[in-house]
């Protein structure tokens, strides 16, 4: 599975491992991505997720549903 978050789209961003002679080589930055199980109380069914922290920080916030149904109006979840 790719290294993309479910819900929010964040995935892997490149960049440069700069030294301190200033050399420059090409890097990644991985997303800091977890998979969780989550419980619909509206499905009445468990759903398991490959998301980032930051993303599990708004399921806190706003609520799974609502959080599922931006992702999905998004495109990022089926």
């Amino acid at each position: 599975m790719a290294r993309v978050c479910q819900l929010t789209g964040k995935k892997v961003m490149s960049g440069n491992n700069v030294s301190h002679a200033l050399n420059r080589t090409r890097r990644k930055f991985y997303p800091n991505l977890i998979t969780k199980k989550f419980y619909i109380p509206e499905e009445d069914s468990y759903i398991t997720l490959k998301i980032s922290t930051s993303a599990l920080r708004n399921i806190n916030k706003k609520g799974i549903s609502a959080c599922i149904k931006e992702a999905r109006a998004k495109g990022f979840l089926k």
